[in-house]
């Protein structure tokens, strides 16, 4: 009776070859899991575009994509996530027109004006982008870091730093050159952001709420572009020596 015997160095070629190609299924299989995210996020923007916010929901999303709500959540936390990642999107786009805005030799109030200027025109450009980080804003931070995976956090705070990045070295290049006054540039980044995106909800409304009277209110408009000036206006002088 002959033993057939495996060499050791068969044996670990045998086992180096079925690694291999466990390792190229995972890594199958973590490009298509990407490629869906992908989509279901791509499809959440189309439909925020053209539909806004709060008449999208997650029915839709899946029709888009064409899965069934349940194969979202296998990708997502939930709904705040999704909204998470598109805001991701349009931060990045937000961030490239915040840099060319910074680009040449201006005076720095003059990129202060162009940088500013060019939040307002987008937020104008996409009130989705506005409904988006808005809603996100109104949950607590807590609430955030319970609902968002790690990966999503991470992501969303890359792009929102992405964009407070361009205004705060602005405006610490500025008070380097001792034409701006900023104590705390960070600060001032983030103000204006969050107070940016309540200004840039009432220039869609459109509506001034004053007094025509003790005690009797009356309703006025307010443009986009006043909006923009009064925003451009209030940094200028927030940074004013």
């Amino acid at each position: 009776m002959s033993i057939r015997s495996t060499s050791p160095h068969s044996a670990s070629g045998s086992a180096s070859s079925r690694g291999t190609e466990s390792d190229g299924r995972r890594s199958a299989a973590a490009a298509r899991r990407r490629a869906r995210e992908a989509d279901i996020v791509a499809a959440t923007r189309t439909l925020f575009d053209e539909r806004g916010v709060s008449d999208a929901q997650i029915e839709d999303i899946a029709k888009a994509v064409g899965i069934n709500r349940a194969i979202v959540y296998r990708h997502f936390t939930g709904k705040d996530e999704i909204f998470a990642l598109t805001l991701v999107g349009y931060l990045d786009e937000l961030r490239e027109r915040m840099l060319t805005a910074t680009e040449g030799d201006s005076a720095p109030t003059d990129v202060v004006r162009d940088v500013v200027g060019t939040f307002v025109d987008y937020g104008i450009e996409h009130p989705a982008f506005v409904d988006c980080a808005q809603t996100l804003m109104r949950r607590s931070g807590s609430d955030l870091l319970d609902e968002l995976s790690e990966s999503a956090l991470f992501r969303l705070g890359r792009a929102m730093n992405g964009c407070l990045t361009i205004l705060t070295t602005v405006f610490e290049d500025g008070a380097a050159s001792g034409e701006l006054h900023v104590k705390d540039a960070n600060l001032l980044a983030n103000t204006l952001y969050a107070s940016g995106l309540g200004a840039l909800q009432l220039a869609r409304v459109g509506i001034l709420v004053s007094e025509s009277a003790p005690g009797v209110p009356t309703v006025g408009s307010v443009s986009p572009d006043q909006v923009r000036d009064f925003l451009v206006t209030s940094a200028l002088a927030l940074t004013a020596k």
